[in-house]
């Protein structure tokens, strides 16, 4: 049976969380309704909700801010920094004074003195990962930063990140369909860093063993694909978006959902999940 929960920090986090990257923040009605979708995560007693600077160029954060606080004192929101707003739509920016900007950014809107959680969104190929690892470090030793995590890397750049400051979470896009960075979970599953898989529901969930593993269970494809990734690692807490609450109501009784060790080898045939 797979574990319930993960430290990140001192904090124990439940393995299902919510990704609120979806919940809209306007017009007024749409607003009130995500409002009420992330007041309900929390009620069914998510334990980590996931944003960044991106998703509305800090109008996430406030929404966020918004509904929650002031925060349960066991609810963690992770934010994530490291990608600016451009003519074209956005542009990865990793130089130290973009960072440092976006961390300041993102506790005014959180209405926090620290973040907990904070994550570099993408590395940015023109600077030198010690730079952009190294600043988030100072803030860090600053109080600004409690925990460092890092999204889409390579487990070499996981490694050299790891030379620098301890590296608390990794999120890479993985699925029981998209599994690019397999070998990358496997470095976290080893080190007992938390890995969060965005798109942990692939958009298109047609394929046969889904489908068949969820009519035998009750289930949905969505609920068959989230309980696969909490048997795959004890490391793994999976970040559901939605801006429904039957849907968000529906990811979360995945983490209930046990799958047989002959229905995960139809999942993903290869070796036994780790448990």
């Amino acid at each position: 049976m797979p574990v319930s929960t993960v430290r990140i920090g001192h904090r124990t986090i439940g393995r299902l969380g919510f990704g609120a990257m979806h919940l809209p923040s306007a017009p007024a009605d749409a607003r009130a309704a995500a409002i009420a979708v992330a007041r309900r995560a929390v009620e069914l007693g998510v334990t980590l909700i996931d944003t960044a600077h991106l998703y509305g160029w800090g109008a996430n954060e406030e929404l966020l801010a918004e509904a929650l606080h002031p925060y349960p004192d066991d609810l963690l929101i992770t934010t994530k920094v490291g990608v600016v707003r451009t003519r074209d739509g956005g542009a990865i920016r990793g130089r130290p004074e973009v960072l440092r900007a976006q961390v300041d950014d993102g506790l005014r809107r959180l209405r926090v003195d620290r973040i907990d959680l904070l994550q570099l969104h993408r590395v940015d190929p023109d600077v030198p990962l010690a730079d952009q690892v190294g600043t988030l470090h100072e803030l860090q030793r600053a109080g600004k930063i409690g925990q460092l995590g890092l999204s889409e890397v390579t487990v070499d750049q996981l490694a050299e990140a790891r030379t620098i400051a301890d590296v608390a979470s990794v999120q890479n896009r993985y699925n029981v369909l998209d599994r690019e960075h397999e070998a990358v979970l496997d470095a976290c599953t080893a080190a007992g860093i938390v890995f969060l898989p965005w798109r942990p529901v692939h958009p298109l969930l047609t394929a046969p063993a889904v489908t068949a593993v969820a009519a035998e269970l009750g289930e949905t494809a969505a609920q068959v694909s989230l309980a696969w990734l909490l048997h795959r690692s004890p490391v793994v807490l999976p970040i559901p978006g939605t801006a429904s609450i039957r849907h968000l109501e529906e990811n979360v009784a995945a983490a209930s959902l046990r799958l047989t060790d002959e229905q995960l080898r139809r999942l993903a045939p290869g070796p036994a999940p780790a448990r």
